[in-house]
């Protein structure tokens, strides 16, 4: 099993003090598997969370004439959660160089995306470049730190997943094709089919306490996109930023935004790889013990 940060160790030694004693079976013991699951995710997405705390605090109580501007205020804010992550140990020095990759390559999208009109933000503070207030990059450093915190925590593993080459070149025409769409032909609904052709037979295996699940990894690209698109709803009604139909009044975001993260996963998962090599499941050694959404128990973890 991938090691903990030392706070994570800490927690997890505690946790089975209290886990251990719980039933090996029956629905005890699932409702153990879902409550654990659920403070993994929640875990998971301690970075995602802080950040979205501020953000609808500083549009609830955030003084609108305080000297400093609230989207420089927000940008220290996310300086300080990161900070705070690192000196905890929440987050490793490994973990933070892909983290960093993401903010790079999220601020560089962020700078053409506002250029062209995709979405705006407040002009206020100066502590941004040229539209783009700083703290934009931090919200596509917060997916990174949940998927490499998510890969710790559930002790992630892949049954036939794709050469990495392959994805890496899938990821580059992902990320291209965020640019070049507004001006060529839009090869998102491509890109969806050939992500489903070179994904469709990978199965994401993960451990929540005793038991062991595995899970098409196309359907966990979705479901985390979908919170993602939630997350961007409680964002935009924060006015972190507008898109276009927001301007006027806010209303949801459109659903069409859900394709777009489906594709931001596919770099994600590359990104991530850099760090954490894709492993196959040691459950393939005994492979009839899993079945899809259920399982037997298994050992403790170590």
């Amino acid at each position: 099993m991938r090691s903990f940060t030392s706070v994570e160790l800490l927690i997890d030694q505690r946790a089975h003090r209290f886990l251990d004693s719980a039933p090996a079976g029956g629905a005890r013991s699932k409702l153990t598997e879902f409550v654990v699951f659920g403070l993994k995710q929640g875990w998971a997405c301690i970075f995602g969370a802080a950040l979205l705390a501020v953000l609808l605090a500083a549009r609830l109580w955030y003084p609108d004439d305080a000297g400093l501007a609230r989207n420089d205020f927000l940008t220290l804010a996310a300086v300080v959660i990161q900070i705070l992550m690192v000196a905890t140990r929440l987050e490793t020095v490994r973990e933070l160089r892909v983290i960093v990759l993401f903010h790079l390559v999220g601020t560089v999208m962020e700078l053409f995306k506002t250029d062209v009109g995709s979405w705006s933000y407040g002009a206020e503070g100066v502590l941004r470049i040229g539209a783009v207030p700083l703290f934009s990059g931090f919200m596509y450093a917060a997916v990174g730190s949940y998927m490499v915190r998510v890969y710790r925590l559930f002790d992630l593993r892949f049954a036939r997943y794709p050469r990495r080459w392959i994805t890496a070149i899938m990821a580059a025409a992902i990320y291209v094709n965020f640019f070049t769409h507004h001006y060529l032909w839009d090869a998102r609904w491509v890109l969806l089919a050939a992500v489903a052709v070179v994904f469709g037979r990978c199965a994401m295996h993960f451990r929540v306490f005793r038991r062991k699940f595995r899970m098409p990894l196309v359907l966990a690209f979705l479901l985390v996109a979908l919170f993602i698109w939630i997350a961007e709803n409680i964002a935009t009604w924060s006015g972190a930023w507008l898109y276009p139909s927001q301007v006027d009044g806010w209303q949801m975001v459109s659903l069409d935004k859900l394709g777009a993260w489906f594709l931001l996963m596919i770099i994600s998962v590359v990104l991530v790889a850099w760090v954490y090599k894709p492993q196959a499941p040691e459950a393939e050694e005994n492979a009839s013990a899993e079945v899809p959404l259920e399982a037997g128990v298994g050992p403790r973890p170590s």
